[in-house]
């Protein structure tokens, strides 16, 4: 990746621009010079996200759903360079019990940015994919972009296809897209009184003198990556030529009994946590490879867990 075709300032869109990832990802950009267009529907986006962004980089709000003619009709308008697709329905078990809703919004989603991508004659179309569930329950540890894909829930087949559907749009127009399978993204931003994002939860309940829940026994293993970090990812995916599927995590497995410990020791919380029973569709363990982001985007995660909690704990208690 060369400094120059770094800095070169681009026109860009981000969907669920408002949220907790793609909040920070227009962040990142803004800074980096670029022209900032966030779309989101604000089912879960916030504006307050955005409010600094808004003032002081200039970055331009649109409330639409993603799935809606509009929005076609806004890319098409906006005509940018790069469209980075974040906004998506995030909760496994939401999907385990409406695939039909997570489809319409996953699958059907992601196609109509496709469409609307390809309507502008867009160059790059970045995708967050999910490293925790395409690849299903995995052989060994750490999972590689390589290992044979058993996703076990409809979210994760619904994150799964996308790559076959990028593959066509690349064949078929010579849409460069490039989809970052996440770990367990955490940080400022996240909702502690979310469905997904075990860390804000966890802390969120902490810090209001609650105790935590822990689904199973605890032992399950996750592979939590700083968003700071996925956001820079973001970047150099952009900047770069490469396209297909790259993992973004940070290469290092966290049981959630672990997790619990050190988020407890971070806030100087007492109390134990209670257990209940596992939840449907929730993997053993996922921890993923990411050489291959090394590589090729020259991306290596710089923050360490206990680093990152730090921060978002002092975000939360904000």
């Amino acid at each position: 990746m060369s400094p120059s075709k770094r800095s070169q300032p681009k026109r860009i869109v981000v969907t669920g621009g408002a949220g907790f990832i793609g909040s920070n990802v227009v962040d990142h950009l803004a800074a980096g010079g670029h022209t900032v267009f966030a779309v989101d529907d604000m089912s879960r986006g916030r504006e307050a996200n955005l409010s600094r962004a808004v003032d002081s980089a200039g970055v331009h709000l649109e409330k639409l759903d993603v799935r809606a003619r509009e929005f076609r009709s806004f890319v098409r308008t906006v005509a940018p360079d790069v469209v980075v697709h974040l906004a998506a329905q995030i909760d496994v078990r939401r999907a385990v019990q409406a695939p039909i809703d997570d489809a319409d919004q996953n699958i059907l989603g992601t196609l109509s940015v496709f469409e609307a991508a390809r309507g502008a004659d867009t160059q790059t179309v970045l995708i967050a994919s999910s490293g925790g569930t395409i690849y299903g329950e995995p052989r060994k540890l750490p999972v590689g972009e390589d290992a044979r894909s058993r996703p076990t829930t409809p979210y994760g087949i619904s994150k799964r296809v996308l790559h076959d559907y990028a593959s066509f749009y690349g064949a078929a127009y010579g849409l460069r897209t490039v989809l970052l399978a996440l770990g367990n993204v955490y940080g400022p931003r996240q909702d502690p009184y979310g469905e997904a994002g075990v860390v804000a939860i966890f802390f969120g309940r902490m810090l209001r003198g609650e105790t935590p829940v822990i689904y199973g026994d605890g032992s399950q293993v996750r592979d939590y990556v700083y968003v700071a970090d996925v956001a820079e990812a973001f970047a150099r995916a952009m900047d770069s030529d490469v396209a297909g599927g790259v993992n973004i995590a940070t290469g290092k497995g966290t049981s959630v009994l672990e997790l619990f410990k050190v988020c407890a020791r971070t806030v100087r919380y007492k109390g134990r946590p209670s257990f209940e029973p596992a939840r449907l569709g929730e993997l053993q363990a996922s921890v993923l490879d990411v050489g291959l982001a090394a590589r090729t985007l020259g991306w290596k995660p710089k923050t360490g867990l206990a680093q990152g909690l730090k921060r978002t704990a002092a975000f939360l208690s904000e």
